[in-house]
């Protein structure tokens, strides 16, 4: 199997509810995702996919949903507090873990019909979570 890997990088603030630990409260990171895509056989350019075409779907995605924003989960009270002062922020169903943007990160790749293997989420440089759909 041929494989490509896309990396984008992107700034976030985030915090966890039902969790006892300095990831309650609110804070930030400089996050990385780590996007592999593959094939059994290359297209007619030999390519399993263009890396313009990667970056066109999935970092413009991430730059307009998730870049400089406060992750939240739904139910959050900073949610209404941010939406009052006009402040950029996204909502998850659950708590935006590393494990949670990862899967968010490989369903949107899917639902663009990407040809998807697998999202890597590094929080920092030394803390990773991955999603592979199997």
């Amino acid at each position: 199997m041929y494989k490509v890997t896309k990396e984008i990088h992107f700034c976030y603030g985030h915090r966890l509810l039902d969790y006892e630990g300095r990831c309650a409260h609110p804070h930030g990171h400089n996050g990385k995702i780590e996007i592999e895509l593959g094939a059994e056989t290359l297209d007619g350019r030999g390519m399993v996919y263009d890396f313009g075409d990667i970056k066109e779907i999935i970092h413009k995605w991430v730059d307009h949903q998730l870049d400089h924003r406060m992750i939240l989960r739904k139910g959050d009270p900073l949610v209404k507090a941010l939406k009052d002062l006009g402040e950029p922020y996204f909502e998850m169903e659950e708590n935006p873990t590393a494990e949670s943007l990862a899967r968010l990160v490989y369903d949107y790749a899917k639902s663009k019909k990407l040809p998807i293997n697998k999202v890597i989420f590094w929080e920092t440089t030394s803390s990773s979570a991955a999603y592979s759909g199997c």
